[in-house]
């Protein structure tokens, strides 16, 4: 199990990619830290999700 912006889910072996394919946050719009440390979007690919993993997730909006 790990936590995605606070919410425990079974991800374990599913890369950060993937998961973020199947959610409905755009990927072009987000920046994503995992256990305290900001992953670039260029490792999206290679970050394997793991059990005991904090994922938080924020979104940019823009306004004026």
């Amino acid at each position: 199990m790990l936590k995605i912006n606070g919410e425990s889910l079974d991800l374990a072996g599913v890369t950060l990619a993937a998961y973020l394919a199947d959610s409905p946050f755009d990927a072009r719009r987000i920046a994503v830290e995992r256990n305290g440390v900001i992953v670039p979007k260029s490792a999206y690919d290679a970050t394997v999700l793991a059990d005991g993993d904090v994922i938080e997730i924020v979104s940019f909006v823009g306004g004026g």
